[in-house]
Parts: C-alpha cells; structure tokens; sequence
C-alpha cells in the first residue's frame, strides 16, 4: 500500500481517536467533535506538519481554556464550564486554513517540502500563510486564557487607560508574552517535524530556523489584532451585582 493510501487512513484513524477524547472530556460538544474530525483528517491527511500544527494548536488551547477556573469562573458571568467549543468555532479557528491547506494538497498532493522560495515561492507564501494562521489563533488564545489570570491591572489597547480583567481590549504584558511563546510553539510544531521528514540542503535545513521567531512575532499580531477588534468593536459591561463582567 503506498503513501497515498497510508496516510489518509492514519489521518482518519488519528482523527477520530482525539475527536472522540475531545468529546468526552467536553472540550467538543457533538457538532464540533464532527467537524474537529473532518478537519484533522483534511490537514494530517495532505501533510504531517500541517496535522501537527493543528493539533498543537487544539490541545494547547483546551488546556488552557481548562486553566484557572475559578478565577474565570469569578470574572465572567459568562463564563462556560470546560469551554466545550462547537462546530462554528473549530470551523472559525480552522476554516481558513483547511482552504489553504486544500490549495496545498492539489499543488504538491502529499509531499511534505522545505520551505525555499528558490525551489517555488508560491509555496513558501502558502506554507507561510498556513503557519501565520495558527500562531495568530493560538497566539490570541494563550493571550486571552493566561493573560485574564494575571495580577496586573490590564491596559485598553486604544487608549491605554486601566480597565477591569476580561475587558474587551485590555491587554498585559504577561498576556502578549504568552501570545509569543504561543506563535513560537506553533512554529516549533512546523519546523522540528521537517527535519524527520522532509529531506532539504544543510543551508536551506538552518533557514527553517527562522520560522519559530517569525511564528512568535505572528503570535503577538493575533493578540494584538484581537485587541483592537475587541476594543472597537464589542461591547464590555460590568454587573455590580455579581460583580463579574460580560460581553
């Protein structure tokens, strides 16, 4: 059986093992279980590190969205227990780059490339775009599952005055540092799987390097983009009652 045949089967196996475990521990309700796991078997299927990426991405976010509780709990009168994410979500935070990844499959079907704009640029900017997808993803959620938790009084990013925690556009300095670490894992999760499985020159091998400091600048953009869209575009109250926030 060649690779062709292989790989989406492993992807599917994969696929429905961690969507099934995702919906038992309630990160997934059943519609985002179900679209989790078309989604997965699209990106491991066409490329490993495509699959890698995504998966890092899922299950960095589900723990943190898990982190913290009680402090979450005591800030958001909207706050969802375990932060089961539905069928729009995954779609929201994977559509895009299945589309790109689809792109991917039908310009080099399953064959797993360095990224050198020598070789062919359209691909380095389609790689790079899918890359840049989920650091900003992940970037803005480690931001925003980490950054609520921190003792420093948050900033509205427009303004700069000080504002409650779990504000829309509030930003911390320990929230855009975990927006970075979230990008570089993202790149991490791109760069080190390549060199078990993608065969390239030694100068082309040590380029590959300067993804992971890219992914982290791609985090903090995510974050930051977040922010402001929040900051203009949603609104924050407060309820002196329960003395939580919501939105």
């Amino acid at each position: 059986m060649d690779k062709q045949m292989i790989q989406p089967i492993v992807a599917a196996i994969i696929s429905s093992i961690i969507a099934f475990r995702a919906y038992r521990k309630k990160s997934l309700d059943l519609s985002g279980a179900l679209a989790g796991f078309i989604v997965m078997t699209l990106h491991i299927a066409v490329n490993f590190r495509f699959g890698a990426m995504l998966l890092v991405f899922f299950f960095t976010s589900s723990k943190l969205t898990k982190y913290g509780l009680e402090t979450k709990r005591k800030l958001d009168a909207e706050f969802k227990e375990g932060g089961q994410r539905n069928w729009i979500q995954v779609l929201s935070n994977s559509g895009i780059a299945s589309l790109l990844v689809l792109v991917a499959w039908k310009l080099t079907g399953h064959q797993d490339k360095c990224l050198d704009s020598k070789e062919s640029g359209s691909m380095v900017y389609l790689v790079s775009a899918i890359i840049g997808h989920y650091c900003c993803c992940n970037g803005d959620t480690w931001s925003s599952e980490l950054g609520i938790l921190s003792d420093e009084q948050p900033r509205l990013i427009t303004t700069l005055k000080p504002v409650r925690r779990g504000t829309n556009g509030g930003v911390t300095k320990a929230g855009l540092l975990a927006a970075a670490a979230a990008g570089s894992v993202i790149g991490l999760a791109f760069v080190l799987p390549g060199y078990l499985i993608a065969s390239c020159s030694l100068d082309v091998a040590l380029k590959q390097l300067l993804v992971i400091p890219i992914s982290a600048l791609a985090g903090v953009s995510g974050s930051v983009i977040d922010s402001l869209l929040g900051a203009t575009l949603q609104f924050s109250g407060f309820c002196s009652v329960r003395n939580k926030g919501f939105n």
